[in-house]
């Protein structure tokens, strides 16, 4: 076989997922939308460290964004399993660009505060209770299971070339024109993933049974999960990790400006080196991804050395380096537990797994963001990011505990 088409093929095993058209269509109006949304997130941390001066208040905002995950998570698990998840993925995605219009508005007039940014935040974060099991799930609708690995991977690298691109250009917008503009422009991005929900193929879809209305369902998700070790573990330490070493939105800012003395376009490097990282990881786990728990273990145990890494360089240029890796470990460790939670889930229960899912990741939040914040605060920047690497080789101890013996993982050469 000549290089040629070995590379070919590695392309093919690569981009399988992307064989599929109305994944093609997903992939192109979400990647618009993404560049968006981390322009938002980047603007977002930094208009907040400008009101308030604190990293304490960063916490809090991404807390109070988080925080309807974790209350209302397992029920938007419910509503996954029921209802119509492309045309209610429609709904949301409209009113996500309808928040960043209010943050614009209320910022371009210089009216706003930290109430503001707060409230802004509670309300994006009701809006992504429900659509993320939904999108996580939907997923699944386009491709079907055997692309669903693939597609997953690609969907990370996805979010992650966005992260390499949007904070570097809001990094430069905030620098030269003000944080408004990448609230208004995010809003202007969801017009692209709207439209690519709209024109989809309905009938190439793999849609599963929607779940009757019923009594008990939210109980009867999570008895299914305590009861299946494949999905209680991989929670358990998405849950874990997700509380203390995910908290990127906390931490870098405050390395930027006080541990390196940079502005906001440091910050912007910091997070696109991250991103480049995950871009590369996502490729390997979409090429030759794993799935299973010891999969998961050797992701958080990779994901753990990054970060350590991370906390102890001393010039801006290692940083970027080392969050290099950061970015590739943690898009690794996020795709094998996605996917490995998906593959493992009964088709009627899959919304609400992935509901729990997403309450370990995200609603975890309103816990870690303000103790990541505290920390930060008393100590440095550094320690904040070291206490994410010892919650990694906590949760592969736990695990090992939990389940000693794991099945092997499943994986693609």
């Amino acid at each position: 076989m000549s290089v040629r088409e070995s590379a070919r093929g590695a392309a093919r095993t690569t981009f399988a997922s992307l064989a599929n058209p109305n994944y093609r269509k997903y992939v192109a109006g979400q990647g618009i939308s993404l560049v968006g949304t981390w322009m938002q997130s980047i603007a977002q941390s930094w208009l907040v460290l400008v009101l308030t001066h604190s990293a304490t208040d960063i916490g809090l905002v991404v807390a109070l964004q988080t925080l309807p995950t974790l209350i209302l998570g397992p029920y938007a698990g419910v509503v996954a399993d029921r209802v119509n998840k492309r045309r209610f993925m429609i709904i949301l995605q409209s009113a996500m660009g309808l928040q960043a219009a209010v943050l614009a508005i209320v910022t371009f007039a210089h009216a706003a505060t930290f109430a503001d940014v707060g409230l802004l935040a509670v309300i994006l974060g009701v809006n992504n209770a429900f659509e993320n099991p939904i999108r996580q799930t939907f997923v699944l609708e386009m491709v079907g299971p055997d692309d669903l690995r693939n597609a997953v991977s690609l969907n990370s690298t996805m979010v992650n070339v966005a992260r390499a691109f949007g904070p570097a250009v809001a990094g430069v917008l905030i620098a030269s024109v003000g944080e408004a503009w990448c609230f208004a422009l995010n809003a202007l991005s969801f017009i692209a993933v709207v439209t690519s929900l709209v024109v989809m193929d309905q009938s190439t879809l793999h849609r599963a049974p929607p779940s009757p209305r019923a009594k008990g369902q939210l109980r009867e998700g999570l008895s299914y999960v305590r009861r299946t070790p494949e999905l209680a573990v991989p929670l358990v330490m998405m849950a874990l990790v997700g509380t203390l070493a995910y908290e990127f939105q906390v931490t870098m800012p405050v390395l930027a400006e006080r541990v390196f003395h940079h502005n906001s376009v440091g910050f912007g490097e910091l997070t696109s080196a991250m991103g480049i990282g995950a871009i590369l990881g996502g490729l390997v786990t979409a090429a030759r991804g794993s799935t299973g728990i010891r999969a998961l273990q050797r992701g958080a145990f990779l994901f753990a050395l990054a970060m350590g890494a991370a906390a102890m360089m001393r010039s801006m240029t290692l940083e970027i380096v080392a969050f290099v890796a950061v970015g590739y470990a943690s898009v690794a460790f996020l795709s094998t537990a996605n996917s490995t939670l998906q593959l493992a889930a009964d088709p009627m229960m899959r919304g609400r797994v992935m509901a729990l899912w997403a309450v370990a990741f995200l609603g975890s939040t309103p816990i870690g963001g303000p103790l990541i914040g505290w920390v930060t605060n008393v100590t440095s920047a550094r320690w904040g990011v070291g206490v994410g690497a010892l919650s990694c080789l906590a949760a592969v101890g736990l695990s090992m505990l939990v389940r000693p013996s794991a099945p092997r993982s499943t994986s693609s050469s």
